[in-house]
């Protein structure tokens, strides 16, 4: 009963991140939602994940594991609903980050409830039902999604979410006994706030840039904020007896790099699979289910390489990520799905290689008791490279677009020149036929030129930080993961299957 509690709520938070990809486009036509804030909505579900995971996991320790999750199942549930019932964009901003703080105390307790149910000898068959569920969920979640946006709306991913949790409440209430750890370390909650704070102003200041300017007193303001706030964090978590995240964790070389390597990664997947799919929804016109469809393309080698990953070297999956991001950089209006495969094969066997091979790294890199922590500070490095790299390519990718539909505009018809700049969110968006309807058909093919001319520099960048994650990884982590105990056998197997769920 225990088992399938977790699989379900486990399944169910891998399920949310895809699904909710396929849908940005038809929940940015219909709310009416610019690109700047179209970010929000991935980012305000990831920056509370990121901020409050290891939070979650404590407070399980200390309250009752089962207590917590039952908590946090409850919010992300509720929080579904909210989200589907948003009128407009700033409620479903605010249900995303609600949602995300109930995902926060589900995702880190699902895999300890399961160690205390089952003695060591089941234990590792047990985490490998649970692995296979989370990768059902996160492989199930774009043609799910594309099946839901065609025949209901955006908002029925979010309705989806609904009677699986209340199936996972009722199993986690009447099948899951409750569990707690005597010697917990104490709520941080200093240091919790001051993260939090830190990371959201910061990303709110990359992805407002364009229209604060990057030397205005404003965005001086917010970054100086943001500075103090997380200096303020690396003070505190060096004073406190039992800090949220010990700093000493970083003199290891190999779980440090680990740590950057994944949130590299992550920041150029997150951007990558923004800009993709709002090409070829909006730019190439093809629908929700067409669109997750597609990316079997990707998840097929995935899977099959994290099957592989333990013969396989990191830095190798690093670098093959580097060279998918970097195809798909160069696609162009009218490319169809030959001329995109490549990029996924590449992207998902990359990954597929990649995530299980430098978890179980970082987590072997460390003592055996310091392993779940380790485990913790290594999913907060990749919701922030998410967070804060969705934010930054994001915005440098509008900002080129805007740029670029500037100069193009001029070779309009000069009857609708001067429309052209009440159209330029339309142009961000990807928008060309809406363009088209309200400055004339030669509008959009310079439209979608210009929107891909900023993906182009948006991934060209995220291939770069790519390319130098790779040349760390083969300096730092080639060596062989030692000591890989149990705990390393777990975060193996959730790196299988949540690896590209952001």
């Amino acid at each position: 009963m225990t088992l399938v509690a977790m699989c379900v709520a486990q399944g169910m938070i891998l399920l949310d991140n895809t699904i909710v990809n396929v849908a940005l486009p038809s929940i940015q036509r219909e709310l009416d939602v610019d690109p700047g804030n179209l970010i929000w909505v991935v980012n305000a579900y990831v920056l509370a994940l990121a901020s409050l995971i290891m939070v979650g996991g404590t407070l399980g320790d200390r309250y009752g594991r089962k207590r917590v999750f039952l908590i946090g199942l409850t919010i992300f549930t509720a929080m579904s609903a909210a989200c589907a019932l948003s009128p407009n964009e700033s409620v479903l901003i605010a249900a995303r980050a609600a949602q995300g703080v109930g995902a926060a105390l589900v995702a880190p307790l699902s895999l300890s409830i399961l160690a205390d149910a089952y003695p060591p000898e089941r234990r590792t068959a047990a985490i490998g039902i649970w692995a296979a569920a989370a990768g059902l969920g996160f492989g199930a979640g774009p043609v799910v999604g594309g099946v839901l946006v065609e025949l209901f709306s955006w908002s029925a991913v979010f309705w989806v979410n609904v009677p699986i949790g209340i199936i996972g409440l009722v199993l986690v209430s009447t099948g899951v006994r409750e569990s707690r750890n005597p010697h917990a370390r104490k709520l941080d909650l200093g240091g919790a706030v001051l993260v939090a704070s830190g990371l959201c102003v910061l990303t709110f200041a990359i992805i407002e840039s364009e229209h604060f300017g990057w030397t205005s007193p404003t965005m001086i303001a917010l970054l100086a904020t943001a500075t103090v706030l997380l200096i303020s964090f690396v003070v505190v978590e060096s004073k406190v007896r039992e800090p949220m995240v010990p700093l000493g964790l970083f003199r290891d070389s190999r779980f440090t790099v680990s740590c950057g390597v994944y949130a590299v990664m992550y920041l150029a997947l997150a951007s990558t699979f923004f800009f993709i799919t709002l090409f070829f929804q909006n730019v190439e016109g093809w629908s929700a289910l067409e669109v997750g469809l597609s990316w079997l393309i990707m998840n097929t080698p995935f899977l099959i390489a994290s099957m592989l990953a333990g013969r396989l070297a990191g830095w190798i999956g690093t670098a093959t990520c580097w060279l998918g991001v970097l195809a798909l950089a160069f696609l162009t209006p009218g490319a169809g799905l030959l001329a995109a495969s490549p990029g996924y094969v590449l992207i998902g066997a990359g990954y597929g290689m990649a995530v299980p091979t430098i978890s179980a790294v970082a987590v072997s890199a460390l003592p055996l008791e310091h392993s779940g922590l380790a485990s913790g500070v290594l999913n907060s490095a990749r919701q922030v490279g998410t967070a804060v790299g969705l934010a930054a390519l994001g915005s440098v990718g509008l900002a080129v677009t805007r740029n670029s539909w500037a100069a193009k505009s001029a070779q309009l018809p000069t009857s609708a020149q001067a429309g052209a700049p009440d159209v330029v969110q339309d142009v961000s968006g990807g928008q060309g036929s809406v363009v088209a309807q309200q400055l004339g058909p030669a509008a959009q093919p310079l439209a979608d030129s210009a929107f891909v001319d900023g993906l182009h520099v948006a991934l060209l960048i995220g291939g770069g930080l790519m390319l130098v994650a790779a040349a760390f990884a083969f300096i730092t982590l080639r060596r062989p993961a030692v000591g890989a105990s149990a705990a390393g056998i777990a975060v193996r197997a959730q790196g299988a299957t949540d690896g590209a769920a952001s």
